[in-house]
């Protein structure tokens, strides 16, 4: 049935299950397609678009990844800017607190030899050290950062355009994938800083997991890109191995979707939440990386060297994705998963 909207699959081609984008998302997916890799126009579409996403768990996170997803199968760098920050406006509404204004990241990993440390000044806290990875920190208003706080990692929200925050020169960003999303580590001085939940609430909460997810959202919609790609010169071709490439891609894509419209019906159910939100969460991204990385080397077979030396947005989508899943963290992630598979046994809930 025709809707007047742009109709998005949250799985595979001709797959049971389709979504329809909300009509607020059409003029951003046309946003995307025109974008490129300005960094700016990125952060201004996400500081837009990032409040009309509705949160997970909100009983439409299905329709959230798939804003996600259609964001990314044209434009990773807005993808990649867009879910960061609605996953800071996220945190917060878990939290309890106003949807603020601005762009906002989420500055939570962690790398020797640097370190955070938060302390109290009176009344609120403040931090010092250096914070690494920190994605876009020249460009944001705001963000979400974990710091060391007598023993464990708690949330602070802070400004960026506080004069005790510096961020590093971009000079070392050698990235070919997302080249304008450059991460740096930030000197943060003694700058005020307001706690956002308890100490280990950011890891603990269930949208943590739900947020990671999100993430697999993107690599799902880069993956649909790549897809496009190979069903548009495969068109062209006959008497070769075309159909079996497709074949493999589409079955992929399909394993993936279905995981992450799975997972989305499992978080509204109110199903993901603790053990088995961690679980879901790992076997969710697991999938979704596995297939993503398998379909990067099924069109590589495919299509050969061509695309990648001539074809700007290919060329361009391959590197982007390639990068952004690297924060999938690969075996380690499997053996987490395999730990909490493990430790759900012993307590008498396999999962």
């Amino acid at each position: 049935m025709k809707t007047g909207r742009e109709e998005v699959e949250i799985v595979a081609d001709r797959a049971p299950v389709t979504l329809s984008l909300p009509g607020w998302a059409g003029p951003l997916v046309d946003a995307c397609r025109t974008a490129g890799e300005d960094a700016d126009v990125a952060v201004k579409l996400a500081a837009h678009y990032g409040r009309l996403l509705p949160h997970p768990g909100s009983g439409q996170t299905a329709q959230r990844w798939a804003v996600l997803a259609a964001a990314a199968e044209h434009n990773l760098t807005v993808a990649r800017v867009l879910e960061a920050h609605s996953d800071a406006l996220a945190i917060l509404a878990e939290a309890g607190e106003p949807v603020p204004d601005g762009a906002w990241g989420v500055f939570a990993a962690e790398a020797a030899p640097h370190r955070l440390d938060a302390a109290d000044a009176g009344g609120h806290a403040e931090l010092t050290g250096v914070k690494p990875w920190c994605s876009l920190a020249d460009r944001l208003d705001a963000a979400l950062v974990t710091a060391h706080a007598d023993g464990h990692r708690q949330l602070f929200r802070v400004s960026l355009h506080h004069p005790s925050v510096t961020p590093g020169p971009p000079d070392g960003w050698v990235a070919r994938g997302l080249r304008n999303v450059t991460s740096v580590g930030v000197r943060f001085d003694r700058t005020p800083a307001e706690p956002v939940g308890p100490p280990g609430w950011y890891l603990a909460r269930p949208g943590f997991a739900w947020g990671g997810m999100g993430v697999a959202a993107c690599w799902h919609g880069g993956s649909r890109g790549l897809r496009a790609t190979l069903l548009r010169r495969s068109a062209k071709r006959s008497g070769d191995l075309s159909a079996l490439h497709v074949g493999i891609v589409d079955a992929e894509l399909h394993a993936s979707g279905a995981a992450l419209a799975g997972a989305a019906a499992l978080i509204d159910a109110g199903s993901a939440q603790g053990a088995a939100g961690v679980i879901l969460g790992l076997r969710v991204r697991a999938v979704v990386a596995r297939a993503a990385e398998r379909i990067i080397r099924q069109v590589g077979h495919a299509l050969g060297p061509a695309p990648l030396a001539f074809d700007e947005d290919h060329a361009r989508r391959v590197a982007d994705l390639e990068l952004y899943l690297r924060q999938h963290h690969a075996e380690r992630d499997l053996a987490r998963l395999g730990d909490a598979v493990l430790a759900g046994q012993q307590d008498g809930h396999p999962g």
